[in-house]
């Protein structure tokens, strides 16, 4: 989707970590994201905007926004779900947990353009009265989602055939995995429409009640794969023209 003069490129945002960081002579808590996100958002024709996790100034931030990325990171906490921790289940942020999920209440509310990926898949689960299993391997008897810490695992995802995102990238799909945890039981309005072809755990959820609220186990921002993006940058291009004219 290339950007025209004249024409203004929607604004994506895409939710940070916050986590110890170093700068130069500087070593300092920062607000960051991985920068695949961002170069996935702009080849999409899209603008990003990082979005660190507050409770505060939801609304100014979402009327600054054409669509919303909640991005992966590290594991939610359970108590959010009604399950105690997990040994497995590590690098809990509260603030982060806490500024997401009313993020993600706000934007859902104004039907904005969203995508949930790896942990903001969950994000989106939980915050809609979902939960997680809080580590697949002993479920499905092997860690194939996430082999070897910091090294992407290769499988295919098939989606329903009626599925926005069977329109979007086919039936079946080869996709990369870095998550130890999984959905449960699915939240209200949700609905999982793809499935891990080795193990047929759930990997995609939709919302069936709006245009565009997805939420990803996989990342697809590290492959070569645009099109995830292409249609989040279409939907809120369509949602920048329909509430901002």
């Amino acid at each position: 989707m290339a950007s025209h003069s004249g024409t203004p490129r929607p604004v994506v945002g895409i939710t940070t970590y916050v986590v110890p960081a170093k700068f130069g002579v500087w070593d300092t808590d920062a607000a960051l994201v991985p920068n695949d996100y961002v170069t996935a958002i702009e080849n999409a024709g899209g603008r990003a905007l990082l979005v660190p996790p507050s409770t505060h100034a939801i609304d100014e931030t979402l009327d600054a926004l054409d669509g919303l990325i909640f991005s992966g990171g590290c594991d939610l906490d359970p108590d959010l779900y009604g399950q105690s921790p997990h040994p497995e289940t590590t690098g809990i942020v509260p603030e982060r947990d806490t500024g997401e999920i009313a993020l993600m209440k706000a934007a859902l509310e104004r039907e904005l353009p969203i995508l949930g990926i790896c942990r903001g898949s969950q994000v989106l689960n939980v915050t809609l009265g979902g939960d997680l299993i809080q580590h697949l391997p002993e479920v499905v008897g092997a860690d194939r989602h996430k082999e070897i810490p910091g090294i992407y695992a290769d499988h295919d995802v098939a989606f329903d055939s009626a599925s926005r995102l069977a329109t979007v990238l086919g039936e079946r799909h080869p996709v990369k995995s870095h998550h130890h945890q999984g959905f449960g039981r699915i939240g209200t309005g949700l609905r999982a429409t793809g499935h891990a072809t080795d193990d047929g755990t759930p990997e995609a959820l939709e919302h069936t009640g709006r245009s565009f609220a997805i939420g990803v186990l996989w990342h697809p921002e590290v492959g070569e794969d645009q099109r995830l993006f292409n249609a989040l940058v279409a939907e809120a291009a369509r949602y920048r023209k329909e509430h901002r004219a």
